[in-house]
Order: structure tokens, then sequence, then C-alpha cells
């Protein structure tokens, strides 16, 4: 494992900056404790995000043997982009700036990988721009998965209901409908 480059750094914080805002300074601020703070780390083109305790007694081991260490938050593209697997979703759901609440008759289509339209809705945050990362969570508070927003929030009021709203990125039915290539390089 490897720390990050400063352009690998630079991507996945505009990434991550995407869903949180400003709460990303919770995620890399240092504690009282220098060995207790979280670190980003690289491992094949896996990031990884753990305690730097657990990466500094993992540096003990051959890079060959480490499967994973911490939560992966997703992976850099042969073209040098980072994209969020669904594990990120404990990280970034806590400091999600944006978020979508959805009716119970819109969790499934989410879950089988479908965009969620105007019909879906339950609520959401009222400020929340055309473009920007949002965090879906079902009517009791879980989080779900997360996407993009096809349409500001005002102006999805004026829209019918088949409209779609937010763009899938990831849903927790990742877990199972692609299990085997998950965490595989």
């Amino acid at each position: 494992m490897r720390q990050l480059t400063e352009q690998e750094t630079k991507t996945l914080f505009e990434k991550l900056a995407n869903y949180t805002g400003r709460s990303l300074n919770n995620l890399i601020t240092t504690s009282d404790d220098p060995n207790d703070r979280y670190v980003f780390r690289l491992h094949g083109n896996r990031v990884y995000y753990a305690r730097l305790s657990m990466v500094n007694l993992a540096s003990a081991f051959p890079r060959p043997n480490i499967l994973s260490l911490g939560t992966c938050l997703g992976k850099f593209t042969k073209g040098g982009k980072f994209m969020m697997h669904i594990t990120a979703l404990d990280v970034i759901a806590p400091h999600a700036r944006y978020k979508v609440w959805i009716k119970p008759n819109g969790e499934m289509p989410f879950m089988y990988g479908g965009n969620i339209v105007k019909a879906h809705i339950g609520r959401w945050s009222e400020d929340c721009p055309e473009h920007a990362g949002v965090v879906v969570y079902n009517m009791n508070d879980t989080p779900l998965g997360f996407g993009i927003s096809a349409r500001s929030s005002a102006e999805s009021k004026r829209l019918e209901a088949t409209a779609v709203i937010i763009f899938r990125q990831a849903d927790a039915g990742e877990f199972l409908r692609s299990e085997d290539t998950l965490f595989t390089t």
C-alpha cells in the first residue's frame, strides 16, 4: 500500500467533495493522537480509507499477501478517473451534503439498478443543485446508495412524475449483483 500522489489525491477529494461538501474536512482532519487519524492508501488501483495505526501494522506484510485494509472507497480507472464503490457509502453518508429520501415503492427499482424518478421521491434537500452528489435514503433514514442529481430541487417541482431526478451511481443491491467482481482487480 502506498500513499496517493498529488494528482490522485486531488481527483479523490474532488469526487468526495461532490458528496460531502465542506464535511470532507471531517474525514481528513487529524485527531489529538497522530496514530489514530484516518488516511487514504492505494493498493493496486483501489483506494482504502483506514486508520494510520492499521496501515503501519500492515506494512509488515508483503503487498501480494494483502487483499484489503480498511474501507474500500473505490478505484482509479485506466484513464485516471476515480470511480466510487458502494462500500464508500458508510463513509460519505454521515457527511452527506444533499440527501434524498425515497418512498417504499421506489426502493426496489433503485436497488435493482434503476434511476430515481420524481414519483418515488418522498422528500429531499431543498437547495440541491443540478449535477450534485446525493446520498439516497429510505424513509427510515437508512442509506441505500448514492447518485447524481439530474435536475435541481427547484426545477424538479415543475416536472412530470416519470422524469428522472437522480442518476444512480451505486446502490446496496450491488453487493449481490456484482459480488464476484466488486473486490477483484
